[in-house]
C-alpha cells in the first residue's frame, strides 16, 4: 500500500511539473518503471509502460509544433513559426530562476515575441505581426492544456494499473 501512496504522490508531483514547462511527464514515467521494477510482484506491465511512453512522445510533439501551427493559421510565415518555436524555449530557460510559474510566463512570453519579432522582419507589418504572435500565444496555450491532458491520462493508466 505504501507503495501505491508514493507512486500517487510522485504522479502529482510530476503531474504540477508539466504546466511549468518542466519534465513532469519524464518524472512520471520513471516513477511507472521504478514502481514495474521495485515492486513484488510488478502491477503496472511493460505494455502500460510501453503506452505511456508513447503519449509522453506523442506530448512532446504537441508541444513543439502547436504553436507553429497555431503560428501559421493566424497568418505567420515559417519564420515566425520558427521565431515563436525559439522564442518559446529560450523564453522557458530564462523564466527558470522566478519560482513555481517563471518557466511557464517565460514561454508564453517567448513564443509570443518570437513570433512577433521573426513576423515583422519579414512582413514590416505590425498587425500581421500581432496576428501571428497571438496566434502563437493561443498554440503555446493549446500545446500547455493538451500535454497536462496527456499527463492526466498517463496519471490514470498508471495508478489504474498499480
Amino acid at each position: 500500500m505504501l507503495d501505491f501512496l508514493l507512486l500517487a504522490a510522485g504522479l502529482v508531483v510530476g503531474l504540477l511539473l508539466v504546466p511549468l514547462g518542466l519534465p513532469g511527464l519524464w518524472l512520471m514515467l520513471a516513477l511507472g518503471l521504478a514502481h514495474q521494477l521495485l515492486v513484488d510482484p510488478p502491477t503496472i506491465g511493460w505494455i502500460a509502460l510501453g503506452w505511456c511512453l508513447a503519449l509522453a512522445i506523442v506530448a512532446e510533439i504537441l508541444e513543439f509544433t502547436l504553436s507553429v501551427r497555431y503560428t501559421a493559421k493566424y497568418g505567420g510565415s515559417r519564420r515566425a513559426g520558427w521565431g515563436s518555436l525559439i522564442g518559446g524555449l529560450i523564453g522557458a530557460v530564462m523564466g527558470v530562476p522566478i519560482p513555481l510559474v517563471g518557466s511557464l510566463i517565460g514561454a508564453f512570453l517567448g513564443s509570443f515575441l518570437g513570433a512577433l519579432v521573426a513576423e515583422y522582419s519579414v512582413a514590416r507589418d505590425r498587425g500581421a505581426a500581432g496576428r501571428a504572435a497571438w496566434g502563437s500565444l493561443l498554440g503555446r496555450v493549446m500545446a500547455t492544456v493538451a500535454k497536462t491532458a496527456i499527463g492526466i491520462a498517463i496519471a490514470v493508466i498508471l495508478l489504474a494499473r498499480a
